[in-house]
């Protein structure tokens, strides 16, 4: 009898204990764009700072703009803290970089002087890409850990394997990287972020897989379709850059209108119809005259799915539970 009565106190303290830990957990995702743009406009071009719902580890998928974002985000009140500098040292804990185009990581390199240490992450391509290109003493300075003497090793360089999820260090997030095409056989890539059981994917520039010859997001979307099914994917960032007038000669690795419903009517097949519970989130459209106006109206036009259709402000929190 007393071991019957010691074992249930047992089991009650572990449950208690678990549950306790359980509520601990931040679930969800805070995102702070502080760029959604193609271009032309530098203090408006993509990054997204993403988070555990609850605090302020943030990473930057992407960083084309940093400091006139996050002076914008300060106007919007998304941070209480008023240093642009400050929030930069304190709250971005790692960069993860899809290309090596300048509107995705100028903001990194133009305001590493003011940065503290932390990594980079980044494909081996993209890592050579700013070794060799940017963070040298011909173009600016060599901030990172490799490359032109002196090396300052303010910056870490981090290869990341397609595939392979890592766990970011002083955050509550995982990130897997998944390759994409952009300009074949030119790559971008794609980052799918998880805390806890929710998951979070953004894309970097890309193209449809039946103008890149290529087979990139089709198989992005066998290895997401699974979280789609389980309404675990609360989000997608994808591209949109032209709208349907433009050839697809011209695109150089980027998304029409056209172009984007054929890419998620295809996760929306391999998830069994569940695509409409992931709020999909327009990203890089380019400055063209009533480009943004034709964007938004070509996609509310086909979007016979009824996909939740959403379009990021820079500097305004979105909330994901």
């Amino acid at each position: 009898m007393i071991l019957k009565k010691f074992l249930a106190i047992l089991f009650s303290c572990c449950f208690l204990i678990s549950n306790a830990q359980t509520q601990n957990v931040k679930t969800g995702f805070t995102i702070i764009p502080l760029g959604v743009k193609g271009g032309l406009d530098e203090a408006n071009l993509s990054s997204y700072l993403v988070a555990a719902n609850g605090t302020n580890n943030f990473i930057s998928l992407d960083a084309g703009t940093i400091n006139a974002g996050i002076q914008k985000a300060i106007e919007n009140k998304s941070f209480a803290e008023t240093s642009a500098e400050e929030i930069q040292k304190k709250y971005i804990k790692a960069y993860f970089i899809s290309h090596g185009h300048l509107d995705h990581l100028a903001g990194l390199v133009l305001n590493a002087p003011n940065d503290i240490a932390k990594p980079i992450y980044a494909f081996p391509s993209v890592i050579d890409v700013l070794k060799n290109n940017y963070f040298t003493w011909k173009s600016w300075a060599n901030f990172a850990s490799e490359g032109d003497k002196p090396i300052l090793n303010k910056y870490t360089y981090q290869s990341l394997t397609a595939g392979q999820e890592i766990a970011v260090p002083n955050t509550e997030l995982n990130v897997n990287s998944y390759a994409l095409s952009h300009v074949n056989p030119y790559e971008s890539s794609a980052f799918l972020v998880r805390n806890a059981n929710n998951y979070l994917l953004y894309l970097g520039d890309t193209g449809a897989d039946t103008v890149e010859k290529s087979n990139k997001l089709a198989g992005l979307w066998t290895a997401v379709a699974h979280y789609v099914k389980n309404a675990k994917l609360k989000a997608i960032f994808i591209e949109v850059s032209f709208d349907n007038s433009m050839p697809d000669k011209s695109l150089f690795g980027h998304l029409t209108p056209k172009l984007l419903m054929q890419e998620l009517s295809k996760l929306n097949t391999l998830s069994d119809g569940k695509l409409k519970n992931t709020t999909i989130y327009i990203t890089h459209i380019k400055p063209c005259s009533n480009c943004e106006q034709s964007i938004k109206q070509q996609i509310k036009e086909s979007n016979l799915l009824g996909l939740p259709i959403e379009y990021p402000v820079q500097g305004k929190t979105i909330f994901i539970p």
